[in-house]
């Protein structure tokens, strides 16, 4: 039973940094792409940030490049998503997500487990 468990979420000031984990379990995390997708209220699934499996290519939506890092620990089966210079409008549920495929996708179709979420909230 594949498992994706976010955390590190929560409610800061803009400017402010946080660093979400993504523990995967019940897959070869080595064999997998990992994502990062939010979603704030009353929108649609927004693409973060992607990283394939060996760590060598990153892949980020263009309104987090500069602020935001996608890493990955193969030996912790876990995937972070550093984010620095946060913005109100970085306000969402952040989800964590795996896909088999080697390309880096913006598209959640793209993938096939999801995590549950985990929410960060920025005020001004």
């Amino acid at each position: 039973q594949v498992q994706l468990v976010e955390s590190g979420g929560g409610l800061v000031q803009a400017g402010d940094s946080l660093r979400l984990s993504c523990v995967a379990s019940g897959l070869t995390f080595s064999r997998r792409t990992m994502g990062w997708f939010r979603q704030a209220p009353g929108k649609g699934r927004e693409f973060v940030a992607a990283i394939d499996r060996n760590a060598g290519s990153t892949y980020y939506a263009d309104s987090v490049k500069g602020r935001f890092s996608i890493s990955r620990d193969t030996a912790k089966n876990t995937v972070y998503l550093q984010m620095t210079s946060l913005k109100p409008e970085d306000t969402a549920v952040y989800y964590c997500t795996t896909s088999s495929l080697y390309l880096l996708s913006a598209i959640d179709t793209s993938y096939d487990y999801w995590g549950q979420g985990t929410q960060v909230t920025v005020s001004s």
